[in-house]
C-alpha cells in the first residue's frame, strides 16, 4: 500500500509479495515517500483473517500522518491507534538522503535484513534487534538503530509466514520486485499469512 505520490526525486525503490491463508490478509506493508526521505513498515496483525486485517489497516492513518517524524514517535501512535483492535507486530525503517541514513525499529517477530551493495568489511549486513510486544496491546521498552547506508543498500521485511532463512537468499542483483517474489516463491511456509517488502536504498540525487 503506497499512500503518496512518488517525489520528484524518489530515495527508495520497493516491491512486495504476498499470500494470505485467509482471505483477507493480516499481514500489510505500507510504504509514504516524501521529499528527501520515505518510510516503510511491514506489519501482521495478530490471527488471520478479517480481525487481524483490520488491526494492521488502524494503523495505516498513523504512518501517513507521522511519516516524517521519529520512528519511535511513530510507532507510538500506532500503539494507540490499535488499541481497541486485537493489536499487530511491526517493524519500520525510515530513509533519509539528508544524511544517508535508516533509522529502524520494530515489535514483534517481523524480521529485517539491510544487505549491503558494497563488498567491504566495513559494509557488513545488519539484521534488525526487534523487542517482543504488541502494538496495541503491550509495547515493550522501545529502541531505534540508526545505520549510515549507501546506494544499492538493500532492506527486506518479511512477516513469520516466511521461513528466517530467507536471509540467505537475498540476492540484490535483483530488482526490488523480483527479489520478494523470489522470497515469498522459495520460503513462504503455506501455515500462515506470508509478506514481503524490499526498498533499495538510491542515495541523494544530483
Amino acid at each position: 500500500m503506497t499512500l503518496s505520490p512518488t517525489p520528484a526525486k524518489p530515495v527508495i525503490e520497493w516491491g512486495w509479495a504476498g499470500r494470505a491463508l485467509i482471505e483477507p490478509s493480516g499481514d500489510l506493508h505500507v510504504v509514504v515517500e516524501f521529499d528527501g526521505g520515505a518510510v516503510v513498515a511491514l506489519l501482521d496483525g495478530l490471527g488471520h483473517g478479517f480481525e487481524a486485517a483490520e488491526a494492521v489497516r488502524a494503523a495505516v492513518p498513523s504512518i501517513e500522518a507521522h511519516a516524517r517524524e521519529p520512528v519511535l514517535d511513530l510507532v507510538l501512535q500506532c500503539h494507540t491507534a490499535l488499541r481497541k483492535t486485537r493489536g499487530a507486530v511491526m517493524t519500520v525503517a525510515s530513509f533519509s538522503s539528508l544524511d544517508s541514513s535508516m533509522t529502524w525499529t520494530g515489535v514483534g517477530n517481523v524480521d529485517g535484513i539491510l544487505v549491503r551493495a558494497r563488498d567491504a568489511p566495513e559494509a557488513r549486513n545488519e539484521a534488525i534487534s526487534v523487542r517482543g510486544g504488541v502494538v496495541g496491546f503491550r509495547l515493550p521498552p522501545l529502541r531505534a538503530d540508526r545505520l549510515a547506508v549507501s546506494r544499492g543498500d538493500t532492506l527486506v521485511m518479511a512477516t513469520d509466514g516466511i521461513h528466517s532463512a530467507f536471509v540467505e537468499g537475498v540476492a540484490i542483483r535483483f530488482s526490488p520486485q523480483e527479489l520478494a517474489e523470489s522470497i515469498l516463491a522459495r520460503y513462504a511456509k503455506g501455515t500462515d499469512d506470508a509478506h514481503v517488502l524490499v526498498a533499495r536504498y538510491l542515495g541523494a540525487s544530483p
